[in-house]
């Protein structure tokens, strides 16, 4: 079935056309190997192929049968430009070791870029996103080369057998049959009987990415004292997450324990959690959550009335947080602060929850990966249901689940009042089931009795607020003083500031209403750079040049300024009568930008003036032929949340003489991390130029 896709592939559009250069055939017929030249028309911008001087790269094939082991090797490496750069890969199909029905399949890739005229990282992005897209057509294309033959009646091909002479030769090399360990074959497996189609198709899937690596298996003591007891298919899950963030995330790659949590999460299921895991490494990105604990201070109101803190740890080692909910003024604390200071300050108790499972894993010499909540309701009342204070803690509720799962072992709520039925109902629905299932309730005394707190907790470290002899440092709360209180507009430009702190700004984009942010360049060889997320929705980029400065923007009270969320504005610099090609020009072609990407590039300046970096709502192409007014777009994005994009972005201007990359602009290439479990290919409506980084 493999060699039915020589000499050129209709499956492959790339794969124009090859040349058999070397063959080889025992004797005995066991061994055949043939050597090809094959011709690719790679997918890369254009100004890459014309700077290169190529249309078409070659590389060498080798394909080794070995019918006495039954084994099928596949190498393969760039005869074009290879005194640049060196790509080798190694792919083979082998019998399993345990059950002769199954047939297995490994892949591995190794690309080392030496110099590619100033384009390595773009080369880099090139050679990845070829590479993914042939993992994923592999299954595809065997599969339909496998039906061909079933069709033509072929379904079986005899077992190979050697010559009488060759016997002991070839009882001696069965036993050195190499064991191929690139599947992780369930226990499950062997009793359901699966067939060598069914191997086949998991080990080729196109969502789980099957790169060989020399970290096939973890080590068995690091599993014990840093993960925990898994099996063999759990291991392998964490293997193939772990493998598919080093090849598309751009960015610092999480701990196995993290990446666990998110895996356990989704009864780990591959795709679900690289989902939950991808928005959440981008909420981190975009948040700069890594950094919390090291550049915010907590304003003194809460350090004052926010009654939690950390207290020791339970019974099983996990870190103990106290809550005395029923103490707190949440009013208060929502009219001082605002939601965001409150939602940041559960972000930074949650990154210090993470910190110390890991101390706890040192300490006690086995994996801590979760923490147990204390909460006590006691003085819960109506109070604490006024309605801002109730959607701050759902907003809390619904940011923490998505981006810290698996990281509450257990809460233990106790002292419920009356009031506390209503309350639960109100925040029941947004917690997942798995996080309910981890919550033990006492009402009144009852978590003195049997079943109750000394389950959990040592009697030495139980709150002397709950009748323990422990003197917990945690704040008693109370009311905060209305004095402290802030008006709406305040706290809306606190917020917005909370948010903004980080290099990356935000802003809002409407139909019919673009952000525009204005560079002005003295050097004509400056390099303008960006890096940007899209938030919500799709928008399209561009970058324009104008001679002349635009009229600074006037704040109109039907403008898109007056309806952009807390964190984000909108800023139109071109004039509704300027025209394109006589006021300004277009330097780069648009790039469309889908929902949750991650987009980096840069451009080289060929003249001075004003630049001016444009995003713009991305309409269907159904919507193409509307053109409403400005206003009236933006009056219409009020009642329809779909005319509403959002980006978060970062641009800076550098000398020529400090830009690593070429002198020739390079185009934006689009960060697979941020995708979700279809973020390894780009669209094929974008811009050429978009490309997977890693």
């Amino acid at each position: 079935a493999y060699e039915r896709r020589f000499p050129t592939c209709p499956l492959i559009p790339m794969f124009v056309a090859s040349d058999t250069v070397n063959e080889y055939k025992s004797e005995d017929g066991a061994i055949h190997v043939i050597e090809r030249r094959c011709k690719l028309d790679i997918d890369a911008p254009r100004l890459l192929k014309k700077i290169a001087g190529v249309d078409y790269v070659y590389f060498v094939q080798k394909n080794s049968l070995n019918r006495r082991e039954r084994t099928l090797h596949i190498e393969a490496y760039n005869e074009t430009f290879s005194n640049r750069v060196i790509i080798n890969e190694h792919c083979c199909y082998t019998v399993h070791p345990d059950n002769e029905d199954w047939t297995c399949f490994e892949q591995s890739a190794s690309l080392d870029i030496k110099s590619f005229f100033g384009f390595e990282s773009t080369v880099e992005k090139i050679a990845m996103k070829q590479y993914t897209s042939n993992i994923k057509k592999g299954k595809e294309i065997i599969e339909y080369y496998l039906k061909q033959l079933e069709e033509e009646g072929i379904t079986f091909v005899p077992r190979w057998t050697p010559p009488v002479a060759c016997k002991s030769e070839s009882s001696t090399s069965h036993t050195r049959r190499p064991v191929s360990p690139a599947i992780n074959i369930p226990d499950s497996a062997t009793k359901e009987g699966l067939n060598n189609k069914e191997i086949l198709n998991t080990s080729s899937s196109p969502s789980e990415p099957t790169a060989g690596t020399p970290d096939d298996k973890l080590d068995a003591d690091y599993i014990k004292r840093y993960l925990g007891d898994l099996t063999p298919m759990q291991e392998s899950c964490l293997i193939r997450l772990r493998q598919w963030l080093q090849e598309t995330h751009k960015g610092k790659i999480p701990k196995d324990e993290h990446i666990l949590r998110f895996l356990r999460a989704r009864d780990f299921n591959i795709d679900k959690a690289r989902e939950i895991l991808c928005q959440s490494l981008t909420w981190r990105k975009q948040h700069q959550v890594d950094y919390i604990l090291d550049t915010w201070n907590p304003p003194q109101v809460l350090q004052d009335y926010y009654a939690g803190g950390w207290h020791h740890h339970d019974k099983d080692g996990r870190p103990l947080y106290v809550l005395r909910l029923g103490q707190m003024d949440t009013k208060g604390l929502v009219r001082a602060l605002g939601e965001e200071a409150l939602l940041r300050y559960v972000l930074s108790i949650n990154e210090e929850g993470l910190r110390r499972c890991e101390e706890n894993t040192k300490v006690f010499g086995r994996p801590i990966s979760s923490w147990t909540c204390l909460v006590d309701l006691e003085g819960l009342n109506m109070r604490h249901l006024w309605r801002p204070g109730v959607k701050a803690l759902l907003r809390i509720i619904e940011v923490v689940e998505a981006n810290y799962p698996e990281t509450l072992g257990r809460l233990l709520i106790l002292r419920a009042p009356r009031v506390f039925p209503v309350l639960w109902t109100l925040v029941s629905p947004f917690i997942d089931d798995n996080t309910r299932k981890k919550f033990l309730i006492y009402a009144g005394n009852d978590y003195q009795g049997p079943g109750g707190l000394l389950d959990y907790i040592d009697k030495e470290i139980i709150p002397d607020f709950l009748g323990g002899e422990c003197m917990c440092e945690v704040p008693e709360g109370g009311l905060v003083p209305k004095s402290l209180y802030r008006t709406a507009e305040e706290l809306e430009n606190e917020d917005i500031k909370l948010w903004t702190e980080t290099i990356y700004q935000s802003a809002s984009v409407f139909k019919g209403a673009p952000h525009e942010v204005l560079i002005q360049i003295v050097d004509a060889s400056s390099v303008i750079t960006w890096d940007f997320d899209v938030c919500k929705g799709d928008i399209v980029f561009n970058i324009f040049h104008s001679k002349r400065a635009p009229q600074p923007p006037k704040k109109d009270s039907l403008g898109a300024h007056s309806i952009t969320s807390p964190g984000g504005n909108n800023v139109q610099l071109i004039d509704k009568v300027w025209q394109l090609g006589r006021d300004y020009s277009m330097v780069e072609s648009p790039l469309i930008c889908k929902e949750g990407e991650s987009v980096q590039g840069s451009h080289v300046t060929r003249w001075p003036g004003f630049y001016i970096l444009q995003w713009k709502f991305h309409s269907m192409p159904a919507c193409a032929t509307t053109n409403l007014p400005r206003v009236d777009d933006v009056l219409a994005s009020l009642q329809v949340s779909s005319h509403k994009c959002k980006v978060m972005y970062y641009t800076e201007v550098i000398g020529s003489e400090d830009f690593r990359g070429s002198m020739t602009s390079l185009e934006s290439s689009h960060s697979g991390f941020s995708q979700l479990s279809a973020a390894t290919t780009s669209s094929s409506q974008s811009h050429s130029s978009s490309m997977i980084s890693r």
